[in-house]
């Protein structure tokens, strides 16, 4: 990891797959990732960690299932939300973004459960970014 500063628009233009975090940061156990993201995700679920998302650019979506049924959560450009561990949740955008996101080292893109996995979603931990 860089021992400088980062620029999160050099980062973010340092590649082009989507649903394919990288990682441009750590902070004590956690990763800082960087991901952009166009479609839908999957469902999915996080056991045992939260999972926080900031959006940079874009706009979000999240379905969540909750005790009371399903909704859906949009996050505008600037935007934080915060899943709570245990949700099933599927992120989308119909017009692309590009988020932040802090997980404990290690967190699957894809959770501890998901349904099956579209090719344009990448299973990962995330990739360290080159820049």
């Amino acid at each position: 990891m860089s021992k400088q500063p980062i620029d999160l628009e050099t980062a973010l233009a340092a590649f082009d797959e989507i649903w394919s975090p990288r990682i441009v940061a750590h902070v004590n156990d956690y990763d800082v990732r960087l991901a952009k993201v166009a479609g839908e995700h999957v469902w999915h679920v996080h056991e045992n960690t939260d999972e926080f998302f900031l959006v940079l650019d874009g706009t979000l979506a999240i379905a969540l299932r909750e005790d009371g049924g399903e909704r859906v959560v949009t996050l505008p450009r600037g935007s934080v939300f915060v899943v709570p561990r245990g949700t099933y949740h599927k992120p989308s955008s119909v017009d692309g973004a590009s988020l932040l996101l802090f997980e404990p080292t290690g967190t699957l893109s894809v959770g501890d459960e998901h349904d099956e996995v579209p090719d344009h979603v990448q299973v990962t931990v995330g990739q360290e970014i080159s820049l």
